[in-house]
């Protein structure tokens, strides 16, 4: 299906969320945000959808945002108001978050919001054309949804700023190096493998997937001490679910697990 220009497309436990405004080199309107917040609110919903992957048509990730469209909201210091249900796909608010992890898949050009996007995903292919910029600094403004804070803590200071503060392009040879992404493939190729990946992950306990990023994330936002202590605490309600039952009897059967997320 199709909604203000992102498609969604379910394969099996995975959702499949592409930007689909090539003709503008899928530059962000409005109207895309939005259907992309729609996208993770219904994965971030879905009991049967354990893992996501971003991608986009055409032959370029995205050029960014249509500032023109956005210029007004942030004068104002606001984000597009999202419909309800949505989740904000840049993870901003730490309240209101997707549980569930996402695959990225780049390509081409991948500029300022399409980084943003990046930085909020947790596992991240890239074809060997794919060219990334965060060039606000060339726009006259900065980042604001989330690389000034999230850039360090994947490729360190001074990569950060030498990105940030200059806005020069890389490729994805430097954003391998850098751990920006964790695979570069193929032109062509960056879809199928990120779905691989994703099938993967959603072939896992469904449960334990979810409440390993929580404890990541909680270690990366509120720091070790605070994930250590809810390491235990988190893991309980999880050994009595019907899952960590099905784990171990597939240990003690030599199969593979049938995960059903309870």
């Amino acid at each position: 299906m199709s909604e203000g220009n992102v498609t969604v497309e379910i394969r099996d436990h995975v959702a499949l969320i592409g930007l689909d405004r090539v003709d503008k080199r899928n530059a962000f309107d409005l109207e895309m945000y939005r259907a992309l917040a729609a996208a993770y609110g219904e994965l971030h919903r879905n009991p049967d959808l354990r893992c996501g992957v971003l991608f986009a048509h055409g032959d370029h990730f995205t050029g960014g945002i249509d500032l023109a469209e956005w210029a007004a909201l942030l004068r104002r210091g606001r984000f597009p108001d999202l419909p309800e249900g949505a989740i904000d796909p840049l993870g901003l608010d730490a309240g209101n978050r997707l549980r569930k992890p996402v695959v990225m898949a780049v390509q081409g050009i991948c500029l300022t919001i399409g980084i943003e996007l990046l930085l909020a995903t947790d596992v991240r292919v890239a074809a060997a054309n794919a060219r990334f910029g965060q060039i606000e600094v060339k726009r006259g403004i900065f980042p604001a949804g989330g690389a000034t804070v999230r850039l360090m803590q994947e490729v360190g200071w001074g990569n950060a700023m030498r990105s940030l503060l200059t806005g020069d392009e890389f490729n994805a040879a430097e954003a391998l190096r850098l751990g920006l992404v964790q695979e570069v493939v193929e032109p062509g190729k960056e879809l199928a493998r990120a779905v691989e990946i994703a099938q993967t992950v959603a072939a896992q306990a469904p449960l334990g997937v979810q409440a390993t990023l929580a404890s990541a994330r909680l270690a990366r936002t509120q720091g070790e001490v605070a994930a250590l202590r809810r390491l235990l605490a988190d893991l309980a309600p999880l050994m009595s679910s019907e899952d960590a039952a099905e784990g171990l009897r597939s240990f003690t059967e030599r199969r593979a697990a049938k995960f059903k997320g309870r």
